[in-house]
Formats: structure tokens, C-alpha cells, sequence
């Protein structure tokens, strides 16, 4: 099984970042209104980046460091 740490844009220029181990359904979830309660009020959100990876201890650590990051490194990141 493979797991995910991603980033989507909120619909008020925000990110927010998460880890799955289904990467369109969870984009499917935050985009119905049932995701995060981050995202709810923020929607719609669109994948902008993520990485792939084979545990999900590595996805919930990136998370973790991507959830640290400012709000221009996102924007950098974002644009690749």
C-alpha cells in the first residue's frame, strides 16, 4: 500500500496539508465538505502538490514538516 502527503490551495488562497492513503477519494472528501474542518469553510481546494510513500510513519512525518513550512515556501512548492 502506498501512502500520501499532500497540499491542496483553499478557495481563500490558504493550504492545508494532510497524509492519505487514497489521494483522490481524499480530495473527493474535502471537497464534499466532509474532510478536515480547516477545509469546510475554505472550499473548493485543489491538489497542488504531493509525494508518495511506502509507510504511513514517512507521510505522517513529511505532513508534519509541510505543515511547518511558511506560507511562501508553500507558494514555491505549489508552483513546481
Amino acid at each position: 500500500m502506498e501512502y500520501y502527503s499532500y497540499m491542496v490551495r483553499c478557495a481563500d488562497g490558504s493550504f492545508y496539508c494532510g497524509y492519505t492513503n487514497d489521494l483522490e477519494k481524499r480530495i473527493k472528501t474535502h471537497n464534499s465538505g466532509k474532510g478536515a474542518k480547516y477545509t469546510r469553510a475554505r472550499l473548493p481546494v485543489v491538489l497542488v502538490y504531493f509525494e508518495t510513500f511506502k509507510t504511513k510513519e514517512e507521510a505522517m512525518s513529511r505532513e508534519w514538516h509541510l505543515k511547518r513550512l511558511t506560507h511562501s515556501q508553500k507558494e514555491k512548492m505549489a508552483n513546481k
